[in-house]
């Protein structure tokens, strides 16, 4: 249940294009087309769903303060998170260089399509923001850490792949002459973005309602011993008058 959770709120609730407006760069550039979209959108979730755990291990085993205790107790004090950006990078670089010679080698065609911008995966803003989010979310293992690669990396595969469809279809639109271009495409992101912002509550539910459940059996337990000390006092004013009686 955990990792669907986190799997679901990486896609849709923290998306990295609608929510915090990472990777705008790629995201704007190579959206003009479905299949460049397509093929950007799929190196990015192989690049998020390897480099995130990968860098998870080194955030684990190498960076924390402690970290380093597996050699020995003396290495137990040494902090080395100020290398986190340098090893993160170093990381997103090499899996990035994988994904050029892959994609080279087998589609050429979406390898001139998408130019520039295969390189620059490695400096895109939405790669290194899953691992350090990540790493700032404190994920406890290895599992939840790739889930949250993966989810981080179709969330922006379907943002990409959406704007991608609605700027080929509104091309024949009657646009007016100054919003056309990156005008309109930032206006249909910022409506993308409020309408993803209602799976805000998908995942919030059953908290509220375990919340509301110990409230509801208080509230319950308050009015019996109302009702048991309203009872108490009518058979004490009823002796009363018996008494005077």
């Amino acid at each position: 249940m955990e990792h669907l959770e986190l799997f679901f709120k990486s896609i849709f609730i923290d998306n990295m294009v609608f929510a915090t407006f990472l990777g705008m760069c790629s995201y704007l550039a190579v959206s003009k087309k479905v299949t460049t979209a397509v093929g950007l959108g799929a190196a990015v979730i192989f690049v998020l769903a390897v480099t995130v755990p990968l860098n998870w291990l080194l955030d684990q085993y190498i960076l924390q303060p402690g970290a380093l205790s597996w050699l020995g107790e003396e290495y137990a004090e040494y902090d080395l998170s100020f290398l986190s950006f340098i090893l993160f990078i170093a990381t997103i670089a090499t899996m990035v260089q994988l994904v050029e010679i892959i994609v080279e080698k087998f589609s050429p065609s979406l390898y001139n399509s998408l130019g520039i911008f295969l390189p620059l995966i490695a400096v895109n803003c939405a790669i290194l923001g899953g691992s350090l989010f990540m790493q700032s979310r404190e994920i406890a293992t290895l599992g939840l850490a790739t889930t949250y690669g993966i989810g981080s990396g179709i969330g922006w595969f379907l943002a990409i792949l959406a704007i991608a469809a609605i700027r080929e279809k509104i091309r024949y639109s009657n646009i007016p002459a100054p919003l056309r271009g990156l005008g309109i495409t930032f206006i249909v992101t910022g409506l993308m973005a409020i309408g993803f912002m209602s799976f805000g509550g998908m995942l919030t539910g059953g908290d509220e309602e375990a919340k509301e459940a110990p409230k509801t059996e208080a509230v319950k337990e308050m009015n019996k011993e109302v009702k048991a000390k309203d009872l108490t006092k009518k058979e004490l004013a009823n002796n009363t008058k018996e008494i005077i009686k």
